[in-house]
């Protein structure tokens, strides 16, 4: 088992716990049932679809995430490093699974924590309850604005607003498993003219075309033009 002091210094890395006092971390961290998990690499964490019942607290390692479109026509895959809270809002609401699949890329080390815990520190602590209102608000403020932001003028534009639309995190390495048809038809354009902004952006090194797959080094880049 993690010591206290250990436990503190992991948990002052989460969003969830900022703010609380050196004195309310030690107390949540004796009195709170902790689970600790290690996944090797190539391991399923867990999987789309499969129940939330607990908080993932990934505190070292990196895992890869994977999103599905409803038709599963394409995904995405991102590397997440830690520190990382997977899915707070799968916890709570109408449908209580988890949205993506996620897999370790090396071994990762998780503090997992009980829907009966959450609760409970809920309960206890104002900071945490404020802590994930705020989480759990900012998601949706930005989800609010999507429908409302400018129209994308230029394919580049457009293939760049698809990518961003979906990923968890707007930055870092992403792939897209998706055909150069669907794309097309996804941005609303043809698949020549697609194929023609996409390999203007390989030879700019922004992303690397290949067969049924688009490899993003660096989404943030993208961005900059």
């Amino acid at each position: 088992m993690i010591d206290s002091l250990h436990l503190y210094d992991q948990l002052l890395q989460f969003t969830l716990f900022q703010g609380m006092s050196r004195a309310e971390l030690l107390q949540l961290a004796g009195n709170t049932r902790f689970g600790f998990q290690k996944v090797t690499a190539g391991k399923e964490v867990f999987h789309e679809g499969d129940s939330c019942r607990q908080f993932y607290f990934l505190v070292s390692g990196t895992v890869s995430m994977h999103s599905q479109s409803d038709a599963h026509t394409y995904c995405v895959v991102e590397s997440v490093r830690a520190p990382w809270l997977f899915e707070p809002a799968s916890l709570f609401g109408l449908t209580t699974r988890y949205q993506h699949t996620v897999k370790a890329q090396t071994d990762v080390h998780f503090i997992t924590l009980s829907k009966d815990e959450v609760l409970r520190l809920l309960d206890d602590f104002l900071i945490i309850r404020l802590n994930l209102l705020n989480i759990l608000s900012t998601q949706v403020q930005r989800d609010s604005r999507r429908p409302w932001r400018s129209v994308p003028v230029t394919l580049y534009d457009r293939v760049v607003r698809f990518f961003v639309d979906h990923v968890v995190y707007p930055a870092g390495h992403k792939e897209f498993h998706i055909l150069m048809r669907q794309l097309a038809d996804e941005v609303g354009c043809t698949r020549l003219n697609v194929s023609r902004v996409l390999n203007q952006m390989e030879q700019r090194g922004l992303v690397q075309l290949h067969r049924g797959s688009i490899e993003i080094p660096l989404l943030e880049h993208l961005l900059m033009k």
